[in-house]
């Protein structure tokens, strides 16, 4: 008997974090308890998307999209929607367009702006459930090349469709797969890059937390094409979940023949085997990745030869990362024209993007390729919370550029945000608003690739702590005169001259600032200013006498006790000798009293 209600619970990394799994143990719980259990099926899926507003639910078939549940709420859910057919309006996705949702079917334009292609099945089936994904054509690709194409027919057709690699450098993928199909050898190996190492960025892990079965799909049909016949998906450690669910994946794709000897009875065979990383952001960088799944200490190497030549033990080897590998298998079904249909002529198909920062709706997006920033951003993101001001959006994680609001009509493809400053990456994208300062952001963004660093070449070993020193100096009000054409020379010298990928990108942040956020370095060094009231050196804390109240509230919450004064008998002081400026008194006062003025 088919059920009536279909309800989907988030199950991706963030909304368990706000306790999702709660939620569905009340949800079901309730249904049991009032007799629905064979009249509603509940699936924990992956990642949905809005990821700010979790945990969140889909009920089927009216659509009605529930955020922020509670297990509070399990009961009020069962008995109104469920039994009585009136959705809880207050847990509705609060939009203009949220109250009609069930009336005229519309999406929220979170996702009405969007088109999933990799991200199709998150949140709609259960990743761990095998047969969900076959139920959605899963495997129905691989099936086509094993009985249908030849490995030069699939490499040409993933050549046609344009796809470029979803890593950051947009390598054109078929051009890829042809060179290690052609280079000599029985053994070759095919391996999927799922270390995720910039900061705000998820994309990733959503995929393989919610459809672990594409990316192997992705990697069998890869395998096939290029000659391979062993495969290693490299995952962060951090990523507990979705190690999980691909261990499940991949045991059950060897349990139904989608793995391993004789795949499908056609003669073809080819394994996965799970690599965990150990946090090291440089194992990024293909070359330090292989030398990480050897058992080495992952250090770039120089280049030729590429690992398509030489690779993991010296074999030729395919490296793919994650999103990539998850386009395949629509490729194969659909065909290079349809995919090529999708974005621009020179950036085919569709890009996910974790999108955070300083916007409204966080999450996991995907929109096609040419899709300005001002779509992304106010469009699907919402916009700029609290009524700020947009002031740039970074691009490319550690390794990208500042993007200033001049430019948000851009369209995103590799070319325009190169032309930038920036770089598309694997896909991070970091709102920032007007209380953001550029300077403060370009150290930190040096501070972790500085940290990062193997520090096997002398420019990025040595280069990058210099720029470092310059910025550091600089958000202390110390800055010198000559200090950003220092800057400048040294962020092109690490460039030019760095070994790998993170030396060579790393200076991009500064450079992008440096190029349109200047006014703000010169504040810094001549006036001793941040506009922004971030750098703690140039900044004080005052309690304005008409405004406090005497509530005690920010005398208490100090952790270094600079405040001063008696409850009822206002105003309160802060001692500036002893104040660290850490903000927590300012986030307590009910009374918005506490004011961050210029320390001039």
């Amino acid at each position: 008997m088919p059920k009536r209600i279909d309800v989907l619970i988030c199950g991706g990394a963030a909304c368990l974090s706000s306790h999702s799994d709660e939620v569905r143990a009340a949800i079901v719980r309730e249904i049991e308890a009032h007799g629905l259990g064979k009249e509603v099926r509940v699936v924990e899926t992956g990642c949905m998307g809005p990821c700010e507003l979790g945990p969140v639910m889909v009920v089927y078939p009216d659509g009605a999209f529930y955020i922020r549940v509670s297990p509070q709420d399990a009961r009020e859910i069962v008995e109104e929607h469920f039994l009585k057919g009136r959705p809880v309006q207050r847990l509705l996705w609060e939009t203009p367009e949220a109250r009609r949702i069930i009336e005229e079917r519309k999406q929220v334009p979170f996702f009405a702006k969007q088109k999933k292609v990799v991200l199709a099945n998150c949140g709609l089936i259960d990743p761990e459930n095998i047969e969900e994904y076959i139920a959605a054509d899963g495997y129905t690709a691989l099936g086509k090349v094993l009985t249908e194409m030849s490995p030069q027919e699939v490499v040409e057709e993933i050549a046609a469709s344009g796809l470029r690699g979803r890593g950051g450098a947009g390598f054109p993928t078929g051009r890829k797969w042809k060179f290690v199909a052609d280079a000599p050898g029985s053994v070759k190996y095919v391996v999927c890059n799922g270390d995720e190492g910039d900061p705000g960025a998820f994309m990733d892990r959503s995929l393989l937390e919610g459809d672990p079965h594409a990316v192997i799909e992705g990697m069998t049909i890869a395998a096939y094409a290029v000659g391979a016949s062993r495969g290693y998906i490299y995952v962060r450690a951090e990523y507990p979940l979705a190690i999980k669910r691909l261990k499940i994946a991949t045991t059950a794709a060897r349990g139904m023949g989608l793995l391993g000897e004789d795949i499908l009875e056609t003669g073809f065979s080819f394994d996965i085997e799970l690599r965990m990383g150990a946090g090291a952001f440089v194992c990024g960088e293909e070359t330090a990745l292989i030398a990480s799944i050897e058992g080495k200490r992952g250090q770039p190497r120089p280049r030729p030869p590429y690992p398509a030549v030489q690779g993991l033990f010296e074999r030729p080897t395919l490296i793919n990362n994650v999103e990539t590998f998850g386009n395949i298998r629509h490729i194969i079904l659909n065909g290079a024209d349809w995919f090529r249909s999708i974005g621009t002529e020179a950036s085919p198909g569709t890009k996910v993007f974790a999108l955070s920062g300083k916007v409204i709706n966080t999450g996991l997006v995907e929109v096609p390729m040419g899709t300005t920033l001002r779509e992304l951003i106010f469009g699907i993101g919402g916009g700029i919370p609290d009524g700020k001001e947009f002031k740039a959006v970074q691009t490319g994680g550690p390794s990208g550029g500042c993007i200033p609001a001049e430019h948000l009509d851009t369209p995103i493809d590799y070319e325009s945000l190169q032309a930038l400053g920036a770089i598309m990456g694997s896909g991070g994208v970091i709102v920032m608003d007007e209380d953001n300062c550029m300077v403060n952001l370009a150290r930190f963004f040096l501070e972790f690739t500085a940290s990062e660093s193997c520090g096997q070449c002398v420019p990025c070993r040595v280069g990058l702590p210099a720029m470092l020193e310059i910025l550091e100096r600089i958000s202390r009000g110390a800055g010198r005169p000559d200090d950003l054409d220092r800057l400048e020379q040294l962020a092109e010298t690490v460039q030019r001259a760095s070994l790998c990928g993170l030396g060579q990108t790393a200076p991009n942040p500064v450079l992008s600032t440096l190029r349109y956020f200047r006014e703000e370095y010169e504040e810094h060094i001549r006036e001793g200013r941040c506009r922004a009231k971030v750098c703690t050196a140039l900044v004080r804390y005052w309690i304005d006498p008409e405004a406090c109240r005497g509530c005690d509230q920010c005398r208490r919450a100090c952790p270094v006790e600079a405040i001063s004064g008696t409850p009822g008998k206002p105003p309160y002081v802060i001692d500036e000798g002893m104040c660290v400026r850490c903000g927590t008194c300012r986030e307590v006062c009910p009374f918005s009293a506490i004011e961050i003025l210029d320390r001039r």
